[in-house]
């Protein structure tokens, strides 16, 4: 997960540094936050201590509710997350180890995920006055967790996520420090309501890129699917320990040049694959020079220069967690002017 956006909160004294002024405590009445369904299921978690240990966990995130934008009206909020929604996940842990952990902060790992897979923005609070006794932080969200957790013993904690407006919670994740991804999907969003501006799969959708003199080319872009890999096809390939535990996925996408100027077929470079649990996944670069190449997932076809009304289909490998899965395909251009296209996943068969 990011590191959480800093914010300054005001607990009877304004201003302070590194963030701006705040406005002072008010009494404005609180408008309750609003429950969205989740199955509370506990699982079992590794968390790595402040000993550098891996302890046994389980963890269940017990609520998630959206809040007020009048919640944080007290905050100075940064520029990119003014106007964006709060949502307040409370999640419950357990020591089911056998010493006592420390540094326990199980909320680091959980992300709040929209439908996209883009994931939601964690932010932490600090007062600028230190003897204020009032924490600043909405009702529904002030469960502070605890540190020291000994064996057998529970806590309870609530992280603060923004969304844009428009957006809505569809997963929560929880990035094991095992390596795996747990997941808890989110209901009650309305069809059309978690889209957040991403196209359907498959659809055809334009974009920008540039030649080899830097040259802005338009292109029509449609995806034709994600398919699950496997690791022995890329066994010719000197994989870390790391890479090794996780599953590959290939994205194959159509290209057609439909500006004035030859391309290489190189078009791949901007496509990443957004998860379920909320990361952003580039793709695998692996060197070939004169190779055959991973079989299953060509990187082009043709493999050649491709010139104006010309067409390539290129594949992109993908590493991502187990337990994670593709939620969205999206495509970054290269020059001035560029935007970003975001489509949702859709499988193209299996293994």
């Amino acid at each position: 997960m990011s590191v959480s956006a800093v914010l300054l909160l005001a607990a009877g004294c304004a201003g302070g540094p590194g963030g701006g002024n705040a406005k002072p405590g008010t009494s404005e009445a609180v408008t309750p936050a609003v429950p969205l369904p989740m199955k509370a299921t506990p699982r079992p978690a590794t968390w790595t201590g402040a000993d550098h240990k891996a302890h046994r966990l389980r963890i269940t995130p017990t609520r998630l509710a959206r809040g007020s934008d009048s919640d944080l009206s007290h905050i100075q909020l940064d520029d990119d997350l003014k106007g964006q929604v709060p949502y307040y996940l409370t999640i419950s842990y357990t020591n089911t180890g056998r010493g006592t952990v420390t540094g326990a902060d199980p909320a680091r790992n959980f992300s709040v995920n929209g439908a996209d897979g883009q994931a939601a923005e964690p932010v932490s609070l600090f007062r600028t006055n230190p003897l204020a006794t009032d924490s600043g932080l909405p009702p529904e969200c002030r469960e502070k967790g605890k540190d020291h957790l000994a064996a057998g013993a529970t806590a309870a904690l609530c992280q603060i996520f923004m969304l844009p407006k428009g957006q809505r919670p569809a997963t929560v994740s929880y990035r094991d420090d095992g390596g795996d991804t747990l997941l808890w999907p989110v209901g009650g969003g309305k069809d059309g309501d978690a889209t957040g501006g991403v196209l359907p799969a498959g659809k055809p959708a334009d974009g920008i890129t540039q030649d080899s003199r830097s040259r802005p080319v338009s292109l029509r872009i449609t995806p034709k699917g994600v398919r699950t890999g496997s690791l022995a096809d890329l066994s010719r390939f000197d994989l870390d320990a790391d890479e090794k535990k996780l599953v590959p996925y290939y994205v194959t996408m159509q290209y057609r040049n439909s500006g004035t100027y030859d391309l290489l077929p190189s078009m791949s470079d901007g496509v990443a694959l957004r998860t379920v649990g909320g990361r952003t996944v580039q793709k695998l670069a692996l060197i070939d020079i004169g190779g055959p190449g991973v079989g299953r997932c060509p990187e082009a076809v043709p493999h050649s220069m491709v010139k104006p009304n010309g067409t390539v289909t290129e594949c992109s490998i993908h590493l991502l967690p187990k337990g994670d899965a593709p939620a969205a395909i999206v495509f970054d251009g290269e020059g001035e002017g560029t935007e970003q296209v975001v489509w949702r996943a859709s499988a193209a068969g299996g293994k």
